[in-house]
């Protein structure tokens, strides 16, 4: 199981933490992710605790568990929600 941290900015938009390197931050125990938590945002962990509201937060990262094959998205299938692939869009008509 892995982990990833997330913190909520004031505008209540969640974001991952990044490292140096700008990749998210993985965690391979939720301890780990707690304490890289706790030592990058003191304050934040420290005010949840007594002035209630969670700003922080350790999210696990859930594995791809589906054996189905990969299938491609070509023109003659449909995403999920039933509306074509982006690419297979028809272009709007010209008029001249």
């Amino acid at each position: 199981m892995q982990y990833k941290i997330e913190v909520e900015d004031d505008r209540g938009l969640w974001t991952d933490v990044r490292g140096n390197d700008g990749k998210v931050l993985i965690f391979d125990s939720e301890d780990t992710a707690r304490a890289a938590l706790a030592e990058r945002f003191p304050v934040l962990v420290q005010m949840q605790k007594y002035a209630g509201g969670k700003r922080t937060r350790v999210i696990r990262i859930l594995e791809d568990e589906d054996d189905w094959p990969k299938r491609s998205r070509s023109c003659g299938s449909q995403l999920p929600s039933g509306i074509m692939p982006p690419s297979c869009a028809i272009p709007a008509p010209t008029f001249h």
